[in-house]
């Protein structure tokens, strides 16, 4: 007899639980049962599912009774609350926050990078931040094939990856200068940081607050993500993260250094083409390039502009889009969730 699950979604009405709500509708593996949790504030509303209504309840550490994969996207503070109830109810936590990103005995993953990682998990598994899963999604098969010794990014990050408030606060904007008006910027590039700065018609190179080395939170993700994803702490990977006024869809400029020689740009193009979760768009001659208005809504990472650096000869560069709310949150978690049950993990 098949088995059914009992899945959780914790943070039901935020952006990403909404996708994952959507996803859950045509995941691989059956669902016996849902259990849509928020905070207290929405508790009673009602989500659709399947064609039935379900009733949100209140997140708390008896919700998770019976529940076998409970997906989290409420926010790092609620995760370390609730994710180890969960775990001690017998649930697999799938983690979109950074809460345990970085934790040792928490495997960090990308179904088509490391899914063998979570043989080693011990209750937790967490989902890398949206800007890393859809770099090393797409440099997985170019490292398999040929190695990776450097790796520098550069990001022009959608809004929605800072929240309901950021996309307000661009609209409002936008709408304020094309009608001459003035406006307070109150949100961006962090809300809660002490300057606040117009994203409307503008570039801002700050996406989270900044360390002590003057690189971001939002810049060390990525490069310590990427270290623990691919297991390669001696990596060498740099990172630079704007702000665009874009609303969905992160874009990436990505320079790559390859371990051989005489490697060609036809060949890496060869690899991403068959790169599983990846769509290669790379025809110069007529235009053909991703950017972030067309990934939108889908799952794909798309990959182009692939050409050879012109000082290095292990050296490519090449242009990397995906939907920062789907493939850079809400599809890895159901990703890993049907990677656990393919695997017999769960």
């Amino acid at each position: 007899m098949t088995k059914s699950y009992h899945v959780a979604v914790v943070g039901a009405t935020g952006a990403v639980g909404t996708q994952m709500i959507q996803l859950l509708e045509d995941v691989t593996f059956p669902i016996k049962e849902v259990s849509f949790l928020s905070s207290a504030r929405s508790a009673g509303k009602k989500l659709t599912f399947r064609g039935e209504e379900v009733v949100i309840k209140e997140a708390t550490p008896e919700s998770f009774a019976g529940v076998d994969i409970a997906l989290f996207s409420a926010g790092g503070s609620i995760s370390e609350r609730f994710a180890k109830d969960a775990v001690a109810h017998g649930a697999i936590v799938i983690d979109n926050t950074s809460a345990f990103r970085m934790h040792p005995d928490v495997p960090l993953v990308v179904p088509e990078v490391n899914p063998e990682a979570l043989r080693d998990h011990k209750g937790i598994i967490a989902n890398p931040n949206c800007s890393t899963i859809q770099m090393v999604a797409a440099l997985q098969p170019i490292r398999a094939a040929y190695g990776l010794n450097r790796i520098i990014v550069s990001t022009y990050q959608a809004v929605s990856g800072s929240g309901i408030q950021a996309i307000e606060e661009l609209q409002m904007q936008s709408q304020a200068i094309l009608s001459g008006e003035e406006f307070t910027p109150a949100v961006m590039p962090v809300k809660g940081d002490k300057k606040h700065f117009q994203i409307a018609f503008n570039a801002l190179p700050q996406i989270d607050v900044f360390t002590d080395n003057d690189y971001t939170y939002e810049e060390m993700k990525m490069v310590n993500e990427t270290k623990k994803i691919m297991s390669d702490a001696s990596m060498k990977v740099a990172a630079t993260c704007v702000r665009i006024p874009v609303i969905t869809g992160h874009s990436e400029s990505v320079y790559i250094e390859v371990e051989q020689d005489n490697v060609k740009v036809s060949e890496i193009q060869a690899l991403l083409r068959n790169a599983p979760g990846v769509v290669l768009e790379d025809d110069t001659a007529n235009q053909v390039y991703p950017h972030a208005a067309s990934s939108a809504g889908k799952k794909e990472v798309f990959v182009g502009r692939v050409r050879h650096d012109l000082d290095d000869s292990k050296g490519f560069h090449m242009w990397i889009v995906s939907d920062n709310l789907l493939k850079g949150a809400a599809w890895n978690s159901i990703q890993i969730a049907e990677s656990l049950i393919e695997q017999e993990i769960i």
